[in-house]
């Protein structure tokens, strides 16, 4: 991935630049900052958690000799925020619907609280389920321990078929594994939606 620049102001260029906008959502603390932080920034804070209420990210780069440039909304996952987050959905063309691979409660809210939500405000734009946190279901511990905590491949990606998602994908940003996945999948998604209206 290049980060480019040009696309925010370069007037030469700015026919040629694909606006797309980007909704992440999830359970509060199933990573959705620290996603977000290492693919725009290459950076990982194994910091306190602190919930974000709602930050939104422009970040300009070529995919596919196209300069896109995206702007992603990052939304609180805390019920008390309900009522602030839907300010994030309008006019988005794409959402990446979080889950944390060592929370089972967390995907099961994607289906009770998350898909409709997004349904209800954002229409049929594409989705894409994502795992996070795979470093921990992946990692050494989770073989020693009872691997009835974590989350598997194949629950995942039978809830992001129940759900309609146009992918799924499992990710670690502090690893940084299948974290440019995660945004180039969704990004692609976008614009071929875009083409199809």
């Amino acid at each position: 991935m290049e980060i480019l620049t040009c696309c925010l102001g370069c007037p030469g260029c700015a026919d040629q630049v694909y606006s797309r906008k980007m909704v992440v959502v999830g359970d509060g603390a199933v990573g959705k900052s620290s996603l977000l932080l290492r693919f725009s920034s290459n950076e990982y804070r194994d910091d306190v958690y602190q919930p974000t209420v709602m930050e939104t990210d422009v970040i300009c780069l070529e995919l596919d000799n196209k300069e896109v440039r995206l702007t992603v909304f990052d939304t609180s996952g805390q019920r008390e925020y309900d009522r602030l987050r839907p300010l994030a959905y309008n006019s988005n063309d794409v959402v990446i619907i979080c889950f944390s691979l060592d929370s089972p409660s967390s995907l099961e809210n994607v289906v009770r609280d998350w898909n409709p939500e997004i349904r209800h405000f954002c229409g049929k734009i594409p989705k894409i389920l994502v795992g996070n946190k795979l470093d921990l279901r992946d990692g050494e511990e989770y073989i020693l321990q009872n691997k009835d905590g974590y989350v598997t491949y194949q629950q995942g990606s039978d809830v992001a078929d129940k759900i309609g998602a146009v992918g799924y994908i499992e990710c670690s940003a502090k690893n940084n594994i299948g974290v440019k996945n995660v945004f180039y999948t969704a990004i692609r998604a976008s614009l071929k939606h875009r083409r199809r209206r």
